[in-house]
């Protein structure tokens, strides 16, 4: 749709008001990670708070292409943050709030952020965060690196109460808790100017000062449909994450079309996807994809198991949702839990239930058809990439006879594809690499300020189709089953984790020579991190260098890439050239002796000596 001109923030927000006559119909219902807190906006009000918000940022000297960091958690604020933005053609690059300061200046410095947005602190689950610490340390760490962020407005997220916001219904409600004084060394040339976090002069900017100087009319910057739209950072198998970049007019097109599709939206639903905004999931479908349908949704802070094992549900039953998204790790998680959580609550309104991130066991599949659904909601099993955009292999429901763990047929459009090694189309059942045969609207369109590794990661293996990186089984009905990443990617608790990536976390301890790094089973996680590290002379492996070693990974990358094997490796498997044979490792690391070919392993008797140290496993 190159040459064509569009805007998606007007797309989602001001023809719903103006042309659907949307305005007073419910965007989203919040629910804070207290069970008391709650509010709600209207399409109207958001609107409203967008066109203030986009007026700061213009404000800020924003403009069209420019890219800006936004590092906060599940609050309304984040997606008004995100459509700002878009309504002025700047790039937003999202960071998840459970990264670390090292993983969120990476990424502004990869793209050159000019502005950051956060919040003050957060609550997740008895967890208190303080986000803005972490925002400091991480400009901090930009400022050395030669790259000083002009500006940082921050969301007072934690002290609501003492601005008198609780009476707006435009605003999230205050958290009960108060925000402890911040848990941190004030910052050189820095002052506390609140007793609750550091400020930052001439850099710091509080949210509700500029937004009460704001107009609430703003008119849209005009885009080219092929313009970027975000950026968002995906692990890489080199340990350098990728930037993602999908642009407005696809990607606008491919988000609403799977919404409405896959999940049979009707405007009377409520839609609920628990995914963060910081991963595509939250993109696609808890903003873009529900607002361009004019839907109603909820937008979740917390967590599944506080304060009970039963919130979920009963945020279910209080906003009467009828389509439910979430990921196979939540269900997992959930299930030890027994029926009971589950099952005392109504659960009345649900009509379609939905898993997202990795493939999902045949049981935890049928436990959610069983208990969640009572056996009569249809479950969509859909498989895509932050690099998609949007669902690539789906059922749709009440159409397609589902099969536990199969994520059926290609969603409109698509023509998937099983290669073999040598890159040949198999027919009929059979297994190999998932690749797609030809472009769909939302497919990225590059990986930003790096076209080259856009080509070489996903085009170079085998020329003329995308490859995906995953394998995949299909059987005598045609049905698609994705057998995991064939590539050095681990999928922990549906998130992508480079092996690289973590391994340079390892080896940057002092104690560390060589590190590999390979998946695990885990009963809910999926896969977790096994780790095996050899150690420098003068150095004894120990329980407090392994939690050390833990600290060092979350630290540099985040709390979901914590390992929860490290082993002693004083020799790793390796060929005559030098290379770390991970296959033989994922064998070690899961105890099973049928090793295969080994004869070219340069010293066998390694392999006998990590098989007797192994860390014990739950599997």
């Amino acid at each position: 749709m190159k040459g064509a001109t569009t805007n998606i923030c007007y797309n989602v927000l001001d023809r719903n008001v103006h042309e659907k006559k949307l305005g007073d119909k419910v965007a989203f219902y919040w629910e804070g990670n207290e069970p008391g807190e709650t509010t709600k906006i209207t399409y109207r009000e958001l609107l409203v708070q967008v066109c203030q918000f986009s007026n700061v940022l213009r404000k800020q000297g924003i403009q069209k292409g420019d890219r800006v960091a936004i590092y906060m958690p599940m609050i309304l604020e984040l997606v008004v943050a995100m459509l700002a933005c878009a309504r002025l053609g700047a790039l937003h690059s999202i960071v998840f709030a459970g990264f670390s300061a090292e993983s969120l200046c990476e990424r502004i410095l990869d793209s050159s952020c000019c502005l950051l947005i956060t919040t003050d602190a957060f609550y997740r689950g008895e967890k208190l965060v303080n986000l803005k610490e972490l925002a400091d340390e991480s400009l901090e760490k930009c400022r050395e690196k030669g790259f000083p962020v002009r500006c940082c407005i921050v969301v007072k997220h934690l002290g609501r109460a003492e601005l008198g916001m609780n009476d707006s219904p435009s605003q999230s409600p205050p958290v009960k808790r108060p925000c402890p004084d911040v848990q941190g060394k004030l910052r050189e040339k820095s002052k506390c100017i609140r007793p609750q976090i550091c400020w930052n002069e001439g850099v710091d900017l509080w949210w509700h000062e500029l937004m009460q100087q704001a107009g609430d009319e703003c008119e849209p910057e005009w885009c080219d449909a092929e313009d970027p739209l975000f950026i968002l950072y995906t692990s890489g198998s080199t340990g350098k994450p990728k930037g993602v970049v999908h642009t407005i007019g696809g990607y606008m097109l491919y988000v609403a079309t799977t919404f409405k599709y896959v999940f049979d939206f009707h405007p009377e639903d409520v839609f609920w996807c628990t995914a963060d905004i910081g991963w595509i999931t939250g993109h696609s479908y808890v903003t873009y994809g529900p607002l361009a349908n004019g839907a109603t949704s909820v937008l979740f802070e917390g967590i599944p198991t506080y304060p009970d094992e039963g919130r979920l549900w009963s945020i279910v039953d209080k906003y009467k949702v009828t389509k439910f998204y979430t990921a196979p790790t939540a269900i997992r998680m959930l299930m030890k839990f027994g029926d009971d959580p589950v099952t005392k609550h109504s659960r009345a309104s649900l009509q379609v239930l939905g898993t997202v991130g990795e493939p999902i066991n045949p049981e935890a599949w049928l436990w959610y058809h069983r208990v969640v659904g009572s056996q009569r909601c249809p479950i969509v099993d859909t498989f895509w990439q932050t690099e998609t955009g949007g669902h690539m292999l789906t059922p749709l429901p009440g159409a397609t006879p589902m099969k536990p763990g199969s994520a059926s047929f290609p969603f409109f459009g698509v023509a998937p594809a099983i290669l073999n090694e040598s890159g040949e189309e198999l027919e009929g059942e059979a297994e190999g690499y998932l690749v797609f045969k030809q472009p769909w609207p939302g497919i990225m369109r590059t990986v930003y300020g790096n076209h080259t590794r856009f080509e070489t990661t996903y085009f170079k293996k085998f020329p003329g189709y995308y490859v995906t990186g995953d394998g995949c089984r299909r059987d005598q009905d045609g049905y698609y089953w994705i057998t995991g990443r064939i590539d050095d990617m681990l999928n922990v608790s549906g998130h992508l984790l480079s092996t690289a990536e973590v391994e340079s976390a390892l080896v940057e301890h002092e104690a560390v020579a060589e590190a590999a790094v390979v998946g695990h089973p885990h009963p809910v996680k999926g896969e977790c991190l096994y780790c095996f590290v050899t150690l420098c002379d003068g150095h004894t492996f120990s329980p407090t260098l392994t939690e050390e070693l833990k600290k060092q990974i979350r630290e540099k990358i985040g709390p979901i890439a914590t390992p929860d094997y490290i082993q002693n490796a004083p020799g790793l498997p390796k060929t005559r050239s030098g290379k770390i044979m991970r296959r033989v490792l994922r064998k070690i690391a899961q105890n099973d002796h049928d090793l295969g070919d080994t004869s070219t392993v340069a010293d066998p008797s390694v392999i006998n000596h990590l098989f007797s140290h192994r860390c014990l496993t739950t599997q």
